[in-house]
């Protein structure tokens, strides 16, 4: 990406990064289909009654608000003639009905504003709550995660979702009003001088196109990476509070602030390319708006000084000018915030393509898409001839892997750092599908996994011991049971019982982490349980004591391990070799490299060749 700062204005107009495609313009056809894709479905879907009502609703609202506009434009032109020609009556019979309007507008005035930003509230929360649905569904959140051309999905569905619903309402309203506005001053306005009218028609049409042409795609783009360099910048200051404990012991602080100087280097320097080329758009409406001062009083001075027009009439055309040129003038007097709004419709509609693909569109062939794991239902866990390739990559990890996990038996992956280990187990989990072969497993729910360092959410103790469920069956004194079964006996008791709330992470040491980890276990009781280094943090008597508990329950095991110790609790050894190669062993007789004698290669039953599927007995 280029951040060099530029010094002329033809620089200002240059992408912000050179490889990434031109944005949409305002009111181009591009940038309306972007629009129509991500609001139709609103419109259209569900919730349609009531979106179509709070609309009908606002337009009601304004139409009424427009027409009192009209009437109190009316009576300042009246209490202008009647100041100049001293009539007195004339004058107060004015104010008291500029009174009795107001009375009616200001309230109207309010509701309508509410009502506003209650309509774009509703739609906010419709359309998170879409988006949110297609981004948990599937896993897709985990998927994004390695998609290059998406960034920071979090803040594009709680920031840009809000802008787009906020100014979506902004501009239709505007446009409706707009439009209000047109068809109700230009009568008055027509009725006084046509003028002034054809003068106001051409000035509005120069505008507009200036405004599009000149200022339109590259305030569109920086706009665009504005936004995407914030969102980077404000991911890098949460990923320092995140961790803060390890990048304090690193004492990392002098890297942690050239990361972050960098990203926000960038911010500052986009924003600088972006001011210069606001300034220059500010020049153009300030010109723009002020030339509509002078204007009206240059084409109607002969009729006002020939006498043949009243200064109140005047002062009434003069109004309706504006209003009429505020009409027809709407995009080059919001240019600046239609443009930030385009940008953001692009982020969103980058998104949704991933996160909601349209049924219509048109589907890539099979011959385009790369060979995927297939997956089908099974009693037990088994895999068929699996290649295994990384997301992104063509390095074979895994290649021609056949086994069978009756109920009860136990499988110990070793490995050295980096050979696939923890890849096989994100494909056994369905994180990870491309290469080749089957996977037929149990339903997913079935499954249990434990990382190295276990996931706490915010919350009570009791929602860290049942997660990943909101609810459980299990009585308070289960779960206190469940607790000492893991060895943390005293654990409830120490921080103010089952329903304490705690930064989990920072008050529990990683191997009572680990040990609260194998409690969920135990709540959920599933039938195979994957567990990464789930016990590295935890002593010897720890680690026999829990690895025994889940043997004794039946449960099928798959462990990622590098001590020796726990061996003894699995039935079968894989060691994955690297570059696709592998070897399977009964664990009985088993060394690890270095424990002496019986060099694991004497138990080897096959290396990178498809073998017949190994099938072990055991009771359920």
């Amino acid at each position: 990406m280029n951040t060099a700062t530029s010094t002329n204005a033809a620089t200002d107009a240059v992408p912000a990064d050179p490889d990434e495609k031109p944005r949409a313009a305002p009111l181009s056809l591009d940038a309306w289909k972007q629009f129509v894709n991500v609001a139709k479905p609103y419109w259209l879907g569900e919730e349609k009654r009531q979106a179509w009502l709070l609309l009908l609703l606002l337009i009601v609202l304004m139409l009424a608000e427009t027409k009192f506009a009209v009437m109190l434009n009316d009576q300042a032109g009246e209490m202008t003639s009647a100041l100049a020609g001293k009539n007195g009556d004339r004058f107060w019979t004015s104010v008291r009905a500029c009174l009795f309007i107001l009375a009616f507008a200001v309230p109207i005035y309010a509701f309508y504003y509410y009502m506003r930003d209650r309509f774009a509230n509703h739609w906010r929360r419709w359309l998170t709550s879409r988006f949110l649905d297609s981004y948990l569904k599937g896993r897709k959140y985990y998927a994004l995660g390695a998609d290059k051309e998406i960034d920071n999905p979090d803040q594009r569905i709680s920031e840009d979702i809000n802008t787009f619903t906020g100014r979506s309402i902004h501009f239709l309203l505007i446009f409706l009003g707009s439009l209000m506005q047109l068809v109700a001053f230009s009568a008055v306005l027509w009725s006084i001088s046509s003028v002034l009218v054809g003068v106001l028609a051409l000035y509005a049409f120069i505008g507009t196109v200036v405004a599009l042409y000149v200022f339109g795609n590259p305030l569109i783009h920086l706009n665009f990476w504005q936004l995407r360099l914030e969102a980077d910048f404000r991911f890098s200051l949460m990923r320092l509070r995140e961790n803060a404990e390890s990048i304090a012991f690193y004492r990392g602080e002098a890297q942690e602030r050239a990361h972050i100087d960098n990203k926000f280097g960038k911010v500052i320097r986009n924003y600088a390319k972006l001011i210069r080329k606001q300034r220059s758009l500010n020049l153009f409406q300030r010109t723009f708006s002020q030339l509509t001062l002078v204007l009206p009083g240059v084409i109607l001075a002969d009729g006002v000084l020939s006498g043949q027009l009243e200064v109140g009439r005047a002062i009434q055309a003069a109004g309706a000018f504006t209003a009429v040129l505020g009409a027809v003038g709407m995009i080059v007097d919001n240019f600046e915030s239609l443009s930030r709004f385009v940008a953001g419709i692009d982020r969103l509609q980058g998104l949704s393509t991933l996160l909601l693909p349209d049924p219509d569109a048109p589907q890539a062939g099979a011959d385009s898409q790369p060979p995927r794991i297939r997956t089908r239902p099974g009693a037990h866990l088994a895999l068929e001839a699996l290649t295994l390739y990384p997301p992104q990559s063509e390095r074979v990890l895994i290649k021609e892997l056949s086994l069978v996990l009756k109920p009860g038996d136990a499988l110990l992956i070793t490995g050295d750092s980096g050979c696939g280990k923890s890849s096989l187990l994100r494909a056994i989990a369905g994180l990870w599908d491309r290469g080749s072969g089957t996977i037929q497993h149990p339903p997913l729910d079935h499954f249990f996994f434990l990382p190295q360092q276990p996931y706490l959410q915010s919350g009570t103790l009791r929602s860290q011991l049942i997660y990943p469920s909101a609810h459980s069956d299990l009585s308070d004194a289960e779960l206190l049971d469940i607790l000492a079964q893991v060895h943390l006996p005293r654990l409830a008791e120490r921080v103010g019982g089952l329903d304490a709330v705690h930064d989990w992470e920072k008050l529990l040491s990683v191997g009572e982490q680990q040990r609260l980890a194998f409690g969920r276990v135990l709540v959920h009781q599933p039938r195979i349980v994957i567990l990464d280094e789930a016990t590295s943090a935890l002593d010897s008597a720890n680690e026999t004591a829990l690895y025994a508990r889940l043997r004794a329950s039946g449960t099928t095991l798959i462990s990622i391990a590098h001590r020796a110790a726990v061996l003894r609790h699995h039935t079968h050894v894989l060691r994955l070799k690297g570059e696709g190669e592998w070897e399977l062993h009964d664990a009985d007789g088993y060394r690890f490299e270095g424990q002496g004698a019986g060099a694991e290669v004497k138990q080897a039953v096959a290396v990178a060749v498809p073998v017949p599927v190994l099938v072990v007995a055991a009771a359920a």
